[in-house]
């Protein structure tokens, strides 16, 4: 199965499937490559047949957006992140207007992701510096962490520790944090990126390890019980990937979207690549795996297409 939509005049930054309809996915996507003018959230329907993916909902901003996340508790609602350093809580149900909405960044929110373990808040990262844990029914952060010394691109909450999360920095590095940390400080930073960290993510069967995508145009898989170097590298590539995504379904496998215009699934056990999804024409910026069907995968790209097609992978 191969489905097509075009968000005219919106480019693609960021796709996710819901965590609880096997048919649901949604998208950040913004006008003039994010540097100026509005955004736009596109939820759609993902329905086999002539008609491809359906919108269902569609929110225009003021500003771009760049991420996106569903909530772990309600099914209808998710948060994005936005250009003008907002947040916003959506309801899929409802016409307009966010429920509600969060303006502590300074800069650009580049990244946001509920707690699928607790389920009860989310972290938000942004040009800042500064990653920030919230409650959607509280009106402000509970905390902020904000050791890094450049943007933070990615927070990512561990799958197995609900009180620990990772982020990724332009400043290079990548650090481990507890949110039960009364200070606000990192457990541990991992250096070894040559360039800016702009991508990581949890493998969710092998707890103590994530995998990492740099400027420096690598991929890296690191073990926190060994922050003084990686368990493994592949490249370096001739273009930087934008976003690493492990498998849901698999701890072997990660897809991968890059400035080559292509996304790709990797078997990190030898770096090989197994599938390249290659029907993008610009970068592609965001990729994210069905949680209902092993091996399906959703795109998104500077080409204003979100594409959503199924990968045939060995599920080891």
């Amino acid at each position: 199965m191969s489905l097509r939509y075009r968000s005219a005049g919106f480019k693609g930054y960021a796709v996710k499937f819901s965590p609880f309809s096997d048919r649901l996915l949604a998208a950040a996507t913004s006008a003039n490559f994010g540097l100026v003018g509005n955004g736009r959230l596109c939820v759609l329907n993902a329905q086999a047949g002539l008609d491809g993916l359906m919108p269902r909902q569609q929110y225009d901003t003021q500003d771009g957006l760049f991420d996106l996340s569903w909530s772990e508790v309600h099914e209808n609602q998710l948060v994005t992140a936005s250009g003008d350093g907002s947040i916003k809580l959506w309801d899929i149900t409802l016409n307009g207007f966010p429920v509600s909405k969060w303006h502590e960044h300074k800069r650009e929110v580049m990244s946001v992701e509920w707690n699928y373990t607790s389920k009860s808040s989310f972290l938000s990262s942004s040009w800042d510096g500064s990653a920030k844990l919230w409650n959607p029914n509280v009106p402000q952060s509970l905390k902020t962490f904000a050791e890094h010394t450049g943007c933070v691109y990615t927070a990512a909450w561990s799958p197995r520790s609900p009180d620990q999360f990772a982020t990724c920095s332009e400043d290079k590095t990548v650090k481990l944090w507890s949110i039960n940390d009364h200070n606000a400080k990192s457990l541990m930073t991992f250096g070894g990126h040559m360039d800016q960290v702009i991508s990581l993510d949890w493998n969710k069967y092998m707890p103590n390890q994530f995998v990492t995508s740099s400027v420096d145009r690598t991929i890296k898989v690191w073990d926190t019980r060994n922050p003084r170097g990686q368990v493994s590298m592949f490249g370096p590539f001739e273009f930087s990937i934008r976003r690493v995504k492990f498998s849901p379904f698999s701890p072997n496998f990660i897809a991968t979207a890059g400035y080559d215009m292509s996304a790709s699934v990797w078997d990190v056990r030898n770096g090989s690549v197994v599938y390249v999804h290659d029907a993008h024409r610009e970068f592609v910026f965001g990729v994210d795996w069905s949680l209902f069907h092993p091996g399906q995968l959703a795109t998104c790209s500077w080409d204003e297409h979100i594409n959503v097609f199924s990968v045939p992978i060995p599920q080891n």
